[in-house]
């Protein structure tokens, strides 16, 4: 098993969420983050006065999913959330070692 996350702009989340349903997958956990990559942030105007944002917001999707789905999953979220302008995002793939379904007590990938 692996845990996908992915960080993407907030305005593709929908995009990717219908594209994941798509194809099959049943589960995710969104959370809103900040943060930033090689951009470092950015500077914006209000109100006639510039001040640097360090902090860009985010959207982390987090998927756990069977090893035979990871590639198609990282594909779909790769190729929906690209705009091809800086801060499209990343995707992380990392092992999974246990998943438990509380209600069950299932274990492994039948707790996905």
């Amino acid at each position: 098993m692996k845990l996908i996350i992915a960080v993407i702009k907030p305005f593709k989340l929908e995009e990717v969420r219908e594209a994941l349903t798509g194809i099959g997958v049943q589960g995710l956990m969104v959370s809103e983050v900040k943060g930033y990559g090689r951009q470092s942030g950015h500077t914006e105007i209000y109100r006639g006065a510039e001040y640097v944002v360090n902090f860009v917001p985010k959207i982390k999707i987090e998927i756990a999913a069977p090893d035979g789905s990871v590639d198609k999953i990282v594909e779909t979220i790769a190729s929906t959330a690209r705009t091809g302008k800086i801060g499209d995002g990343k995707i992380f793939v990392m092992d999974l070692q246990q998943a438990v379904r509380v209600r069950t007590d299932e274990r492994g990938e039948d707790a996905l």
